[in-house]
């Protein structure tokens, strides 16, 4: 079975993504998300912090500004610019900003050197199962002994009993469109996105892995972790009808 398409380079363009998304990426919710991290990870000033998947840094940058060494790996150049160059006004602070590091999460650089791993906004999910798996193992060796990792991800139950054909968000007269199917077969919600912007229109495709909370959890247990919970977005136990997933894993 060959793997269905993924135009990284264009879904996640900084220019359309961060003007399309503006909305739902708000500091105020930022505050709050980054508010939950801190308490799910049992983060203190000074601990070292991996944001695995960090996009434009908007969590990377808070945690900094709350005193963690921070480092911020992505695989998108035009994110990490953005990411870098929000972070200058933390050095014009005194605040030690983050490490911004361009890789491959399913090769990381690191072993033991990381109190906590954060994945947040879906970001986890987009190779074969191979790939997605090995994700975890990296993340696993990375973290110092009894370091957590916390994934946010998308509560397969609630998404496929409310699974609608297409999802419309409109800014000033410009559209992104997405229609998205979930395939049986492969656990993976594949997705045709256009995007309609200055009288311009751009198509791609992706997909996202998606996951019931114990085969999450048997994953993480697979790749060493002791431990893992699950949590919905306000921190309180994973239930059937909780729009998010906040998995946490212990080594």
């Amino acid at each position: 079975m060959s793997a269905p398409a993924f135009d990284f380079d264009e879904v996640f363009a900084p220019d359309d993504y961060l003007y399309f998304y503006h909305l739902r990426l708000s500091a105020e919710r930022t505050e709050g998300e980054v508010e939950l991290i801190w308490r799910l990870l049992g983060l203190e000033s000074g601990m070292a912090v991996l944001d695995l998947a960090c996009g434009h840094g908007r969590i990377a940058n808070r945690l900094a500004e709350r005193g963690c060494q921070v480092v911020g790996l992505d695989a998108s150049p035009g994110f990490l610019d953005v990411a870098r160059r929000d972070a200058v006004a933390l050095a014009h602070q005194g605040i030690v900003a983050p490490e911004y590091v361009l890789g491959d999460m399913r090769h990381l650089p690191w072993s033991e050197r990381f109190d906590g791993i954060v994945n947040w906004f879906t970001a986890y999910g987009f190779f074969d199962d191979e790939g997605n798996r090995g994700v975890l193992h990296e993340a696993q060796r990375a973290l110092k002994p009894d370091g957590k990792l916390l994934i946010e991800h998308i509560n397969r139950d609630v998404v496929l009993s409310h699974l609608q054909g297409a999802a419309v968000v409109e800014r000033d007269g410009n559209y992104m469109i997405d229609q998205s199917r979930y395939d049986v077969a492969t656990g993976r919600m594949l997705t045709e996105r256009t995007i309609l912007r200055s009288g311009q229109a751009r198509r791609m495709r992706f997909f996202v892995r998606m996951f019931s909370f114990p085969e999450l959890r048997d994953w993480l247990l697979a790749a060493g972790f002791s431990q893992v919970e699950g949590f919905d977005e306000q921190g309180t136990p994973l239930a059937l009808e909780s729009r998010r997933m906040l998995v946490l894993a212990t080594k």
